[in-house]
């Protein structure tokens, strides 16, 4: 039975093996025995039950809790070419009815459902009358009491499907789970201790950030301009703020949506469409958004706020990097965070609730000032079954250089705080600091103070932003009014007293990742893969995911061989849309001088480093080039990396320094000319840059001109 397991993995997914712990599931499931698999996000769980359902007879019924998630579940395998439905409130009781009637005559092999539907007794009647090849709860920890978000359907579910007499195999799979509600699913659904399969809560390409002391508005502003063509998620703690965020960003220029339960129904869906068919590249949303959401491509996840608890901030940062690729999860604290978590755990009527929320809670706010490795501090909280190491990419694992005493400069701003009465925010504190001659500071006669112009060497966005960063650490506090006024903490007494240092470390807005790929074929696939879902109505990463676009620009497949040997194209994929990809290679794939085979299917992230040096790979590639006089080619081969690498290195190297040979990319005329074609352009992008240039202008000369200039995005 295995052996045909591993034939539908490679026929319909593209992929030659399990990943670890799905190889163990799906047995357990084939042979008959409850099962209850606790994997990561991104890890592969859904194929868990969709590799039984189509290797055992009958219908599998997917118990899942959100409808956005049965959609995209039911749009992947469709468009697979396998029989798949969903059955819930978004249909027309017509609709209901006939795939009801078209489910219980074996049309469909798998059918997603909400928990409320076995509510029917329609609906039940019918499951009592068919042949069941399994019963699977998708995001498992919901029936659970300890789950954080408990649903009480789902957890009355369970009583009602043990009355059907035909009852089959069940399944559980969630991605975050404590002992608790792991112990108790296995309860409910009857799992042997040694039918739990858990691989860890380990997303070893996921880079975990807390930015502190940073205006956030500020931060995620910059953030996005960095990367204006990246899907992500900003979840917000609460409506307004996603409301203000989405309307001010939006008016800057970028492509952002919002969600939160405060808009309509149809509302909620457009968004939320038209953020999985690629239409916009971000959305704003409080945590009402994305437990449905199957979008693998979500490059970035940002925390506006501190979340209420490990398991909801993990669960929401989790949704990046779905694909395997890297993603990156940066969550923005201020004290005040705590504050509002606190209110809203007040509302609780049960008093024994509130007690269990004010522990997680505490462990959050300790996951947000701890020094440890921030992967390490999420999976020791989780109790990983699994050793792990510092991850090596987290803000806390990868900051260089020393810590910056800032104990002189914070007991300047807590003398000018007191002096300025505790009674008003941070913008005006920076303009006294700063010796500013703002009418306000005149009003209340602030240049009369000690603490006027102490600090005029700094500008008063810094001083804002000192301030933000001393009020994260607790030395001030914002107070509870609707227009903060910073007040002093006891913490900052012993601060000004000369009894406690304030340590200050400076986090950077993005975090560069090397990543292996040619990004002009990149943005050239992905513009095929949007234009083939908009015909077939599917999300993009339905047809290739991002990790796979990546490999086609490096590998560059010339035929049905070549393409079936990258990791995400099977069969079933080649035959709907492998044509058309190859079609567009094809011409990059004669100009390459050369280019990498795949003999097998290759990783997705084809990073190779020198063994024998331990300096940064762009440092290396530069000291080739510029030193040993070496060709990008030459260097490309030695080092066992792509020529664009190497160029991406060498231009990553040219802003990092003054003296650069730019010489060796272009000369003055060529020079003139990108820069003329640039400025005639109303869309500032490389492909029609390259289109009203020379045949001979290559992409990389165009790009070394831009970085001369700044110009490239």
């Amino acid at each position: 039975m295995m052996e045909k397991a591993e034939q539908l993995l490679q026929q319909y997914y593209g992929f030659p093996s399990f990943r670890p712990g799905q190889e163990q599931a799906i047995s357990q499931v084939l042979s008959g025995q409850n099962t209850l698999a606790v994997m990561p996000t991104g890890g592969g769980k859904s194929l868990c039950y969709q590799i039984p359902g189509l290797a055992l007879p009958g219908t599998a019924i997917i118990i899942s809790p959100l409808i956005s998630l049965m959609k995209d579940q039911v749009d992947a395998l469709n468009s697979y070419g396998i029989a798949a439905t969903y059955i819930n409130s978004s249909l027309s009781t017509e609709e209901q009815r006939q795939r009801i009637f078209d489910m219980a005559n074996g049309a469909y092999q798998f059918v997603y459902v909400a928990p409320e539907r076995f509510d029917s007794g329609h609906f039940l009647s019918a499951v009592k009358s068919m042949q069941l090849s399994l019963i699977a709860f998708d995001e498992a920890h919901c029936i659970s009491q300890w789950g954080h978000d408990f649903r009480p359907s789902y957890r009355s579910i369970v009583p009602t499907l043990k009355q059907i007499p035909n009852l089959p195999v069940f399944m559980a799979l969630t991605a975050t789970a404590t002992r608790e509600v792991i112990k108790d699913i296995m309860h409910l659904i009857d799992v042997p201790e040694n039918s739990v399969v858990n691989t860890g809560f380990a997303r070893h390409n996921l880079s975990f950030r807390i930015i502190k002391g940073r205006d956030k508005r500020d931060f995620v502003e910059e953030y996005l301009k960095s990367r204006s063509e990246e899907s992500g998620i900003i979840y917000t703690a609460t409506r307004k703020d996603a409301d203000h965020l989405q309307q001010l960003l939006s008016k800057k220029g970028f492509s952002i949506g919002k969600y939160h339960a405060g808009m309509t129904e149809n509302q909620r869906k457009q968004v939320q469409m038209d953020f999985v068919q690629d239409e916009i590249t971000t959305i704003v949303a409080t945590n009402a958004f994305g437990m449905g959401i199957d979008k693998s491509n979500v490059r970035y996840v940002i925390h506006y706020s501190m979340p209420m608890n490990i398991e909801s901030y993990y669960q929401e940062a989790g949704r990046a990097g779905r694909d395997g690729e890297p993603g990156d999860c940066a969550l923005l604290f201020s004290s005040q965070d705590i504050h509002l978590q606190r209110f809203l755990i007040d509302q609780s009527p049960s008093e024994e609730k509130k007690q269990e929320e004010y522990a997680k809670l505490q462990s959050m706010v300790n996951y947000c000032h701890t020094h440890t490795c921030l992967q390490q501090y999420i999976l020791e909280y989780f109790e990983d079954p699994t050793p792990t190491e510092p991850c090596g990419k987290c803000s806390n694992c990868t900051y260089e250089g020393e810590k910056q005493d800032m104990t002189k400069e914070a007991q300047m701003v807590l003398s000018c705080v007191k002096r300025m009465g505790e009674r008003f925010g941070a913008g005006l504190t920076a303009k006294v600091l700063k010796g500013s001659a703002d009418q306000k500071v005149k009003q209340f006669r602030f240049q009369t103070l000690s603490t006027y112009g102490i600090m005029s060497n700094y500008t008063e966005k810094e001083l804002t932003r000192f301030i933000h960063f001393l009020t994260a650490e607790g030395y001030l506090t914002p107070g509870q009014g609707r227009y903060p006024t910073l007040q002093l903490s006891n913490e900052a007494v012993s601060v000004l007293k000369g009894e406690q240092p304030v340590v200050m470390l400076v986090e950077a807005t993005t975090t560069h990742q090397e990543e292996e790929y040619n990004p002009e074929y990149f943005q050239e696939l992905r513009t095929l893969r949007k234009t083939i879902a908009d015909e077939k109505g599917l999300p993009p990463y339905v047809i290739f995911s991002d990790a796979t676009l990546k490999e086609f620009s490096v590998y560059l497949p010339e035929n049905k061989r070549e393409m079936l040997a990258i990791k995400g194209v099977g069969e079933q994929k080649y035959e709907q849309y492998g044509e058309r990809f190859l079609a567009l290679i094809k011409p990059w794939s004669e100009q390459a001088d050369s280019k990498p085979k795949p003999s097998s299917k290759p990783s997705s992230s084809i990073v190779k480093k020198d063994p024998t040096d331990e300096r940064p790979s762009h440092i290396i590639s530069f000291e080739r080039w510029d030193q040993e006089r070496k060709s990008i080619e030459e260097i490309a081969s030695e080092r066992g990396l792509s020529k664009q690498t190497v160029e991406s290195h060498l231009l990553r190297r040219a802003q990092e320094i003054e003296d650069f040979d730019w010489g060796r990319w272009f000369d003055e005329e060529q020079e003139k000319a990108v820069l003329r074609q640039y400025e005639e352009l109303e869309e500032k992008k490389l492909k029609p840059l390259k289109e009203g240039l020379p045949e001979d202008y290559t992409y990389s000369l165009i790009k070394a001109v831009l970085y001369k200039h700044n110009l490239m995005k």
